[in-house]
């Protein structure tokens, strides 16, 4: 007995049958074209429904479309990045685009390469690069193939557009902030920076660059101190071991990021050291778990949800004219001070 045949796709053609229209009339309402009234549309809309009927990715990149995004992240294990991806899926709610995402690895800039690469080869409308750490000439190849917008990395180019958090300010923010609460030795965990050339453009050198500005400014220039480790919880771990090491240990810690906090106070509470009481902790995203009730961290809100609205809206505005003059958006971030930053004991 053979095996029954596979339901055949619901093709425009059954659509226009279904809806009495013509298949000019529903292309129109699948490409949002101008020339199809409210009512035309709300009959196709209808069939499309009741039939059934997805557009065919592969035969729209034929026409030119295939209404598609790529969002390449760094690190999926970051809590900040989901907060850019709400912004980034709310924009697109309204249209036919979907998201799709490309783990890009944590500073490998050959994960990176494959996973834009692959977006690019599969024809897809734009491409959302999320903190990418590739060298610049390679982002804008990217983007001289396909529409390009870079969130999170300083720094202009005549061919994509960025969105970014203004760091200086948002380090200074967390310096000032611990400051006027009477510290003196507070100190930075930042991310290795290991290329010079990029080094002007990535967060983590600004941010490391805003709070030795801050420390200046507040009179406090002797008492800089960085720790360089990695923007992940296991680099904020180490480099709390390494602070607590010191011969006199800091009495607050601005670390370049939630995760990177998180670490921090899993290695201050392995040592018995009381937050904020023995040393104050200041994260950097204003991640979820930030205002949780038990963990209650101070941190930078840099908006990631609006950065991500914005970063959507960009980047369809340059699929529709790729000819158009590149956009930089600089948010300004605000301090959320929680419990675990207090005067200093001392």
């Amino acid at each position: 007995m053979e095996p029954p045949a596979p339901p055949r796709r619901v093709t425009i053609v059954d659509v226009a049958r279904h809806a009495q229209v013509s298949t000019t009339a529903v292309s129109k309402v699948l490409r949002n074209a101008y020339g199809a009234s409210p009512e035309m549309r709300a009959k196709v809309r209808r069939s499309i429904d009741e039939l059934g009927y997805r557009p065919h990715a592969g035969a729209r990149g034929l026409r030119g479309q295939t209404y598609t995004i790529g969002v390449m992240l760094p690190d999926i294990r970051n809590p900040f990045f989901p907060e850019i991806l709400d912004g980034i899926t709310g924009r697109l709610a309204d249209t036919d685009y979907q998201v799709f995402l490309g783990p890009g690895g944590c500073n490998d800039e050959k994960a990176e390469a494959r996973v834009t690469e692959a977006m690019i080869d599969r024809g897809m409308d734009g491409i959302i690069l999320i903190a990418p750490v590739s060298p610049r000439a390679h982002i804008e190849h990217v983007a001289s193939v396909v529409p390009t917008v870079v969130v999170g990395r300083h720094g202009h180019s005549p061919v994509y557009d960025t969105v970014t958090d203004d760091d200086v300010t948002g380090a200074s923010l967390v310096v000032g902030h611990l400051a006027d609460l009477g510290h003196r030795r507070i100190a930075h965990i930042e991310h290795h920076e290991t290329d010079p050339t990029r080094i002007a453009e990535m967060p983590n050198a600004q941010r490391a660059d805003g709070y030795r500005q801050a420390m200046r400014s507040f009179g406090l220039a002797e008492e800089i101190d960085i720790v360089s480790t990695t923007y992940t919880q296991q680099g904020g771990y180490d480099g709390a071991k390494e602070l607590l090491a010191r011969r006199r240990p800091p009495t607050a810690v601005f670390a370049g990021a939630d995760i990177v906090a998180m670490g921090v106070l899993e290695a201050l509470t392995e040592a018995g050291v009381s937050v904020p009481g023995d040393i104050s902790v200041a994260g950097y995203d204003n991640t979820t778990f930030a205002s949780f009730g038990p963990i209650s961290l101070t941190s930078v809100d840099q908006a990631g949800h609006e950065i991500g609205e914005n970063a959507a809206r960009l980047l369809l505005e340059r699929i529709a004219d790729r000819h158009k003059a590149p956009v930089q958006i600089k948010l300004s971030p605000t301090l959320v001070p929680r419990r675990t930053t207090a005067p200093p004991l001392e």
